[in-house]
């Protein structure tokens, strides 16, 4: 039972170690890279609109699929060039050259795929009436909840990234839990004329940040700050689709 036990407890610890080194690894391209970012940007803000146009579980997917396939290109062409300059040791060689620009290419072929998905599924959608549109998103109520939930939870993990936290999903600053916490109690007061169950809603939320102090992997103006952060975004995003 023992000998049982540790075998769990070391597979346990293995996968979280795993999880933690493939996060890093996503932390330094976003952090090294500047195409990356761009890339990343431009995916999150495509989803968005791909909320906003109501597309299909499909479309989302296909949409999903396509800016994956664009981040996990430039991932690993980050990678190749590390290889590559480490192969060169400071030498012109036209094979490594050749190497990088097949790298390169792969990249490029990848966000060409990426802005043609995007286009088709956008093209038949767009309404030259703006106002329509923003009249048919106010009148959903859960598109604006998730577009809030969305930016909020986009916001930390871009401050995470800004601050260069090695862990997005666990430490650092802001809290991520105490944001989206505090982000949900804003939207719901903000949907509710029932205050009793705006109060209920932030005294859980108070709760999820105490448990991210309790357990000791926040600390005080993380959390705070995380909570400040998730109302604000919420309240922002509120505000511009009630325009």
């Amino acid at each position: 039972m023992g000998l049982s036990k540790k075998a769990e407890d070391y597979g346990s610890i293995s996968f979280i170690k795993s999880v933690s080194a493939a996060l890093e690894g996503v932390v330094h391209t976003l952090q090294t890279q500047r195409n990356m970012r761009i890339h990343f940007l431009v995916g999150f803000l495509v989803l968005v609109a791909g909320i906003y146009f109501d597309f299909s579980y499909i479309e989302i997917i296909m949409l999903l699929f396509a800016i994956t396939f664009v981040l996990v290109a430039e991932m690993f062409n980050t990678a190749i060039e590390y290889v590559a300059d480490i192969l060169a040791e400071d030498k012109v060689d036209p094979l490594i050259k050749v190497i990088k620009d097949i790298s390169a290419g792969a990249v490029f072929v990848s966000a060409v795929n990426a802005g043609l998905t995007g286009y088709i599924f956008l093209a038949t959608r767009v309404n030259i009436h703006t106002g329509r549109l923003l009249f048919k998103i106010k009148q959903s109520r859960w598109h604006v909840t998730l577009i809030t939930l969305i930016t909020a939870i986009g916001v930390v993990l871009l401050v995470k990234v800004l601050r260069k936290e090695k862990d997005l999903l666990r430490g650092g600053m802001p809290s991520g839990h105490a944001a989206i916490a505090f982000a949900i109690w804003a939207i719901i007061s903000m949907l509710t004329l029932n205050s009793l169950v705006s109060v209920l809603v932030f005294l859980l939320a108070l709760l999820v940040a105490r448990s991210r102090m309790y357990t000791g992997v926040h600390k005080l103006w993380e959390v705070i700050m995380g909570g400040v952060l998730g109302a604000l975004t919420a309240i922002l995003v509120f505000q511009i689709m009630a325009r």
